[in-house]
């Protein structure tokens, strides 16, 4: 009787596996959770991020585009057998600002926070420059009859 029941649990141990393996695929499709703010200065995209370091992280401003692609490594502990690998490994997402944004990536930074998101800053551009009115004299007024006696 005890090889009928170990035959079931490793049944059941491979079929969580499957079943996990094919959850974490699908994780890795859909595309990673974001919030997109705005202040007087900047844009900010908050990703979700859970179990990434910085190294293993990359972001791109492409385009009007915040992407982001990340890879997190499942922790081994001591005494445990995985059963179930249900979490994503390898993840991506984007946030796409307004098509009117006027954007610099120069001054662009990415934050990891201990919580697990990822916030990126997008600075806003401050090239609106004053233009200078000039005001034209009432003697150059360009609607006047030229003085042929002036040409001669």
């Amino acid at each position: 009787m005890s090889g009928f029941v170990e035959t079931g649990r490793s049944v059941v141990r491979r079929a969580l596996e499957r079943v996990g393996r094919g959850w974490s695929k699908m994780q890795e499709r859909r595309p990673l959770s974001c919030d997109l703010l705005e202040s007087d200065d900047a844009y900010l995209v908050v990703f979700d991020a859970p179990g990434v370091r910085g190294e293993d992280l990359k972001v791109t401003f492409l385009d009007h585009t915040v992407e982001v692609e990340l890879d997190r490594f499942r922790d081994f502990y001591d005494g445990y057998e995985m059963l179930f690998p249900g979490r994503g490994v390898s993840l991506s997402g984007s946030a796409e600002l307004p098509r009117d944004a006027n954007v610099t990536p120069q001054g662009a930074n990415a934050t990891l926070t201990r919580n697990g998101t990822l916030q990126v800053e997008i600075p806003k551009k401050d090239d609106g420059r004053d233009v200078a009115v000039v005001e034209e004299d009432e003697e150059a007024d360009p609607d006047a009859e030229a003085d042929p006696a002036a040409d001669a």
